[in-house]
């Protein structure tokens, strides 16, 4: 009765954290609250200060506020462009067949002469005292198809240097539209050499990739099951 009663107990808890959202429109994350912000604040801006020995009117500075300079992100707190462009597709199709038989005899025609013994008739034997055959059969089919096509740019920060000069990078975006927020997250490792001079890279280059983009909303808690049904999903064996 008591874990009835905590089964139930919990069940209206998780109602009335959904109760709390109806009528209001989702929250953003705020944006100083993630490790993107953090680094930025942390991170020296030293290297990115103007060289004050160096004229500032000449257009051949090494620096990289000269028009000529290399503006691509190396160090923690910098920002990049990351380009996710992914359309793939792929189908897959197997099928399996397997069959067997198998029989097999056993005959004794005159065991110590039980025949005669028994009465059990002139010519009697036992030739077939043992006899059994098997058969088996399977087929399985089964196929995969599945195309998938996203297109999106997004800002990651640096958030660390690695000691081998590969760069950690995260990056996040949320867009709100009435009341349903599409939230986009990536996350990963890159070689500064793949860094482009548009200060761009794409998510090939991009190793340990993880890329998600979902939402969440009116919409988004619509198409979830309720709790009851995917806790009878998986409870139920059939």
């Amino acid at each position: 009765m008591k874990k009835f009663i905590l089964f139930i107990t919990l069940i209206f808890i998780s109602a009335c954290s959904d109760l709390a959202h109806v009528g209001q429109v989702p929250e953003l994350t705020p944006i100083h609250a993630g490790a993107e912000a953090f680094t930025m604040r942390e991170a020296t801006t030293g290297r990115n200060a103007p060289n004050k020995r160096q004229n500032s009117a000449s257009l051949w500075t090494a620096s990289r506020q000269s028009l000529f300079g290399d503006r691509r992100a190396i160090d923690r707190g910098d920002i990049l462009t990351v380009v996710i462009e992914i359309d793939e597709s792929a189908e897959f199709s197997n099928s399996s067949q397997r069959g067997r038989s198998g029989s097999e005899s056993l005959g004794i025609p005159s065991l110590l002469g039980i025949p005669e013994i028994l009465k059990l008739g002139g010519g009697t034997t036992i030739a077939d005292a043992v006899s059994t055959n098997s058969s088996s059969s399977s087929s399985g089919e089964g196929s995969v198809s599945r195309n998938e096509k996203l297109e999106l740019i997004v800002a990651a920060t640096i958030t660390d240097v690695l000691p081998n000069g590969v760069l950690q990078i995260q990056g996040s975006q949320e867009v709100r539209v009435n009341y349903e927020v599409r939230e986009l997250l990536v996350e990963g490792f890159v070689r500064p050499e793949d860094i482009s001079r548009k200060n761009e890279i794409t998510y090939d280059k991009i190793a340990s990739a993880r890329i998600s983009y979902g939402g969440r909303g009116q919409i988004t808690r619509m198409q979830q099951p309720r709790y009851g049904q995917q806790i009878a999903d998986i409870l139920l064996p059939f």
